[in-house]
């Protein structure tokens, strides 16, 4: 099966609907689906429910979406540098389901992995817990996290090959990989497209069946959160 689609929009063709859940994968602006995010907002797809780390910032990957409010509820376990993010919270224009960082990982990668939910002390006598099941082992209290199963995943990876086979870059890793596999559909969009066999098998980080359609997303402009400038000496 032919994965490669000629740009964001045609990978993204019949899989958009109003009122679906994405799992989107990034860590700030480090590794976000650029050319996927931008093909959402302009297909307009509304009232959507993403879970992702961050909303990254204003007018910057998700942070578009918010500005086009095209985003109903944000699973996340990060506010900051989204200002829009913030106020639309705090006015109660967006729900917001906060997740501690590795609690939020590990929902997406049990999700993908067919676990319905799992264990865990983070949150444990705070505000996270409200509402969820508690349960003792060996003396120690845990509570009950639910896996996360989207309609899409939408990622950003360095490079693939024409089957699928994906290998991220440095930080672009930490969220894009469970991302992945928590979508009933996943479309990457990567920087290169090599020949079938040009990888290493042993350096790719998530193989291809995971991945049903592939966009080539380059070139990119390295976006910055926050641009810092030392006065000449």
């Amino acid at each position: 099966m032919r994965k490669i689609y000629p740009d964001a929009a045609a990978a993204l063709d019949g899989v958009l609907h109003d009122g679906m859940m994405i799992c989107a994968g990034g860590f700030g602006l480090c590794g976000i689906p650029e050319r996927l995010i931008d093909a959402i907002r302009d297909a307009g797809t509304k009232d959507l429910t993403i879970a992702s780390n961050n909303a990254g910032i204003d007018g910057e990957g998700l942070g578009k979406l918010l500005r086009t409010r095209q985003i109903k509820k944000m699973i996340s376990s990060y506010v900051g540098e989204n200002k829009e993010f913030e106020r639309q919270y705090l006015s109660g224009e967006l729900e917001v389901e906060f997740c501690p960082q590795g609690t939020l990982a590990e929902r997406c990668r049990a999700g993908g992995a067919g676990i319905p939910g799992f264990y865990t002390k983070t949150g444990v006598g705070t505000l996270v817990a409200e509402g969820k099941e508690v349960k003792t082992f060996d003396g120690e209290e845990y509570i009950l996290e639910r896996g996360i199963r989207a309609d899409l995943a939408i990622i950003k990876a360095w490079k693939a090959d024409e089957s699928g086979n994906l290998v991220f870059r440095k930080t672009a890793r930490n969220f894009n990989q469970p991302m992945a596999t928590a979508g009933k559909v996943c479309v990457a969009e990567v920087e290169e497209i090599v020949a079938v066999g040009s990888l290493d098998p042993d350096a790719i980080h998530l193989a291809g069946v995971y991945v049903q359609r592939l966009v080539l997303g380059a070139p990119y402009d390295k976006k910055i959160e926050f641009r810092t400038v030392r006065e000449a000496a």
